[in-house]
């Protein structure tokens, strides 16, 4: 069992710079909870792994997911970051830019997740990562089924979700939609999955090549 001490080891392995610190302190400012360094960590990898060219994240936050999952993508990779706050994405080309991402490798798009994902290209995207309303996870696995290429992976943030998606006796309507959401991602034969504890829990599976 991994103790405190480990746990933050692995979770400061890489160390965020100032492009990082700045695009978290505009999250707190607003009071949008970002991905932690670790399951940052954990994207540019998959990012990284997957030579991603096109990426959907849902939830853009102020923008500091969307810079780890743009470290780890191709120099021509075009990440679609959605958010139903448009001050938020505002806040998240700040980061961007002093980055120095062109602009045309970052598009951004105000509005319900469920309203703008039906709108996307069937089969275009290497990588989908979500991490928005969490009652809305089950959904947006249809939404990444139908997105992702054979060989594309979906990354849910938040999957331990506190400590209370692994203890029974917590019912509330965001918890229970994480715990279906792992168990349809266990069960399914289309998937290849991990649960990986970084930060809160970020639940990854590979979508597997089907013979027609």
């Amino acid at each position: 069992m991994i103790n405190a001490n480990s746990w933050t080891y692995a979770e400061e392995f890489i160390a965020e710079d100032e492009v990082l610190t700045a695009a978290r302190a505009r999250a707190d400012e607003v009071g949008v909870v970002s991905i932690g360094a670790g399951g940052g960590t954990a994207l540019r990898f998959l990012a990284a792994a997957l030579e991603a060219r096109a990426v959907v994240e849902i939830g853009t936050g102020t923008g500091v997911s969307g810079l780890w999952l743009l470290r780890g993508m191709r120099p021509d990779g075009v990440l679609t970051t959605v958010d139903v706050e448009a001050e938020h994405q505002r806040l998240a080309r700040e980061g961007y830019n002093d980055e120095g991402v062109p602009q045309q490798r970052v598009r951004t798009i105000a509005g319900a997740a469920l309203d703008v994902l039906p709108r996307l290209t069937d089969g275009h995207y290497d990588l989908v990562f979500a991490d928005g309303d969490k009652r809305e996870y089950g959904a947006y696995l249809s939404e990444a089924m139908r997105l992702l290429r054979p060989g594309g992976v979906v990354a849910f943030d938040n999957a331990l979700w506190h400590d209370r998606v692994a203890d029974s006796s917590v019912r509330d309507d965001e918890t229970v939609a994480i715990r279906d959401l792992v168990d349809q991602i266990r069960t399914d034969d289309q998937l290849v999955p991990a649960l990986l504890p970084v930060g809160d829990g970020l639940l990854v599976a590979k979508k597997v090549w089907v013979a027609d």
